[in-house]
């Protein structure tokens, strides 16, 4: 039972790796067993197909970042400060290699994977960044000023619109030349806009006195 499980979790790791490089559509499960060094009637055994393999990669995905996000989330010995960057962060970290192509290839050829990852990620990683910004407002740290569900949703709509290719097309060719940043890389820049702001400290001060 240990190798087949061992085995499984090298199928699925091989796998979401040619997902995200080569999208669903170009994904073929012959590159899948070559790249393994296996047949692919020993594939087969394993799973049946290669929508069956995506669900199972992105059942994997969810576990592993659930199990990090909360780790963080329920440390009570990490500041708030390093937990919300830390919770970001990790968000970021296995959500951005999710690259704008193979998020249309999920939702014109796998809808059901796509409907399930999107609830996911709603549900899950930012239900939980609402109650890590709840604790900072509890500690004093966050403004009990701001309306917590727009800052929630300000980050969410943003990393969603900024990956989303039909999104984007939307704007002057000089925007769009502007934005060729990586996933990562737009995370990084949504996080820090909505949680810095665009002003220096100076001009930052200016604005609230004026």
């Amino acid at each position: 039972m240990a190798k087949k499980n061992t085995v499984e979790t090298k199928v699925l790791t091989k796998a979401y790796e040619l997902f995200l490089t080569k999208g669903y559509k170009h994904t073929t499960m012959d590159e899948l067993a070559l790249a393994l060094g296996m047949s692919k009637k020993t594939l087969y055994k394993y799973y049946p197909g290669k929508l069956e393999l995506l669900a199972a990669s992105f059942e994997m995905l969810k576990t592993k970042l659930s199990s990090k996000v909360e780790a963080i989330s329920d440390n009570k010995y990490i500041p708030f400060p390093l937990k919300l960057k830390s919770t970001l962060t990790t968000i970021a970290t296995y959500l951005a290699p999710i690259n704008p192509e193979l998020f249309e290839d999920l939702r014109e050829f796998a809808p059901e994977i796509w409907e399930d990852l999107r609830d996911y990620i709603n549900e899950s990683a930012y239900v939980r960044f609402h109650q890590l910004i709840l604790q900072g407002v509890d500690q004093g740290l966050v403004n009990p000023q701001l309306n917590i569900s727009v800052v929630v949703m300000l980050y969410a709509s943003a990393v969603q619109s900024l990956l989303d290719p039909k999104f984007r097309s939307q704007f002057p060719q000089l925007i769009q030349d502007g934005m060729k940043l990586s996933p990562a890389e737009l995370y990084d820049q949504a996080v820090s806009v909505i949680y810095k702001g665009i002003l220096t400290d100076e001009a930052r001060e200016e604005f609230m006195n004026g």
